[in-house]
């Protein structure tokens, strides 16, 4: 009877460790499309890398993955400024990116959330042209596209009907950098045959996403936005107050992976998986490695 009560005692005392164990682990958590999914698996490598224990919840959809964070069940995932800002505030105004980051730093420090700095990787919107018409032309900013349009330049766009009707969306485009297209010259399509048909040269210029994996893949150029028109979608690692109390050096590390990512980085490794269909892990594992931190 004696041995069944210490055997018992033990199983519980180990239970009650396994749960502190698990209610002490840092939760990673991510959206469901693919550059979440490698950043999600990137930062539960790094930080198991680095001795914590980490759970990781990937797959969820915006709304979901914010409330969860707010509610204490995710403590740690990789948001973009204009989608905090314009989804979750309900902010309207379009700021740069310094702007955007400060507002939506001080309007979620009242929720406890606490924005790390942003990376240097914007998946905003971009217009983007072959490299060849780059040689050809010498277009390489939105400025250069609308002083080559008004000196008469022939060329062609794609871009989605959603942007195209937006009120933040092609026609503004058009007022900021003072130009003009007739409707025959732009083709509405899925943001998807976009990237094939500036690929296979139906199109001359075409709306892309800047960190999509296909911009490298396809040998394409992302003009330059040098007047700052389009809204600025920071990919930021953001972490609930109560977690970095319970851990503060985890902002320094997450600094730290935060300025390796730019459009660059973060399109290569989009295009390893939904290119190269390499696995997820391996293409986070490798990045990490490649930069010494694994």
């Amino acid at each position: 009877m004696k041995r069944l009560l210490t055997f018992l005692s033990g199983l519980i005392l180990a239970g009650a460790i396994a749960t502190t164990a698990q209610a002490e682990a840092v939760v990673v958590g991510g959206k469901g499309f693919t550059e979440q999914l490698i950043m999600a698996s990137m930062t539960s490598q790094y930080l198991e890398g680095l001795g914590y224990e980490v759970n990781q919840r990937d797959g969820m959809g915006s709304a979901v993955l914010r409330r969860a964070q707010e509610s204490g069940q995710i403590d740690l995932y990789w948001e973009y400024t204009g989608t905090a800002l314009f989804v979750y505030r309900d902010v309207a105004e379009v700021l740069n990116p310094e702007e955007s980051y400060k507002r939506i730093k001080a309007l979620d420090a009242d929720k406890n959330l606490v924005w790390l700095n942003p990376s240097r990787a914007n998946n905003t919107y971009a217009l983007a042209i072959r490299e060849e018409t780059v040689e050809e032309t010498g277009i390489t900013s939105l400025s250069d596209l609308a002083e080559a349009i008004n000196a008469g330049t022939d060329l062609t766009f794609a871009v989605n009907a959603e942007f195209y009707a937006r009120d933040d969306g092609w026609s503004p485009l058009q007022k900021t950098y003072d130009f003009r297209v007739s409707r025959r010259h732009v083709k509405r399509m899925e943001s998807g045959l976009v990237y094939q048909a500036l690929r296979n040269g139906d199109v001359d210029v075409g709306l892309v996403f800047a960190t999509d994996g296909r911009i490298p893949a396809f040998n394409f150029h992302v003009l330059e936005d040098d007047q700052g028109f389009f809204p600025a979608y920071a990919m930021t690692p953001v972490v609930r107050q109560e977690t970095l109390e319970k851990h503060p050096q985890l902002a320094e590390q997450m600094n730290a992976l935060s300025a390796l990512l730019d459009d660059q980085s973060m399109a290569a490794l989009n295009a390893s998986v939904d290119v190269e269909r390499q696995p997820i892990e391996v293409v986070a594992r490798n990045f990490l490695e490649d930069n010494g931190l694994l």
